[in-house]
């Protein structure tokens, strides 16, 4: 793991299932994340995603990449354009910073709209730091 190194990109389909269970499993029970009809009277053209369901699959997203040891930090996400219903999110990542076997990683999601997510995370990968004489990237996918 180095600074540079960039991550493959991860398409996840934007469906109405992963939307209301993602608000349901968060105890988000707003609306707009469930009920299109009152989600369209609010001004949206559907329901979407809640910023906790983005959260968890930013992470999903770095676990899956840097493995199961992986421990995140700080995650620090800001939404932009709504998933909604049908579209696809396709998340980017970057690692920005490396010390040791700590990294920081910008990550992106874009979908159809525009730019859902943009964040920055740090995280931990135990072993795969220069001290650990692991410099080629053992441990990382």
């Amino acid at each position: 793991m180095k600074a540079g190194d960039v991550l493959p990109p991860l398409e996840i389909e934007v469906t109405r299932t992963l939307i209301v269970a993602g608000a349901l499993a968060s105890r988000d029970y707003q609306d707009v994340h469930h009920d299109p009809e009152l989600a369209r009277r609010k001004g949206s053209p559907d329901i979407f995603m809640n910023i906790l369901t983005t959260n968890g699959l930013v992470g999903r997203y770095l676990t899956d990449w840097f493995g199961p040891t992986t421990v995140l930090h700080r995650v620090a996400i800001r939404l932009g354009a709504p998933n909604h219903p049908g579209d696809t999110m396709v998340l980017r990542g970057r690692v920005e910073e490396v010390d040791g076997d700590t990294a920081v990683v910008r990550v992106t999601g874009d979908n159809g709209v525009g730019r859902h997510v943009t964040g920055t995370i740090t995280l931990t990968v135990p072993g795969s730091g220069s001290e650990s004489g692991s410099e080629s990237g053992a441990g990382i996918r």
